[in-house]
């Protein structure tokens, strides 16, 4: 009923950025919350930020603060992740992720993008 699209993803040396989206489409709310999450090789999938239905509440991981910004244009239902100063560490797959509520578990969305890859050369 809903899916999303992520794009975006690439090869970047450290120190460089990225822009990644999200489209949604099919039966999908505005109300719904939407977050980014990354998947590193042989790791579990970690939160990297969140933002609320209407883009008033905003969470990030500690690992992205001041590099990361999550936004989200609802007229396009299209969420973003700004990615600055990139280190070899956030070399991942990102997924987006809707859900009905705020949260940054993934536990909590309901529908999932299928990932796109994200590689930091140092």
């Amino acid at each position: 009923q809903v899916q999303l699209v992520e794009s975006g993803g690439g090869l970047v040396q450290a120190g460089g950025s990225l822009r990644l989206s999200c489209a949604a489409s099919g039966r999908f709310f505005s109300n719904y919350a939407m977050g980014w999450f990354r998947s590193a090789p042989g790791k579990n999938r970690e939160f990297v930020a969140a933002i609320s239905w209407n883009g008033g509440s905003i969470t990030y991981a500690d690992a992205v603060k001041g590099r990361f910004a999550i936004s989200r244009d609802n007229a396009k239902i299209t969420v973003y992740l700004q990615m600055n100063s990139l280190k070899p560490e956030d070399t991942a797959v990102y997924y987006c992720a809707a859900g009905h509520f705020f949260r940054a578990a993934p536990v909590d969305y309901s529908y999932w993008g299928q990932g796109t890859q994200v590689t930091v050369s140092s």
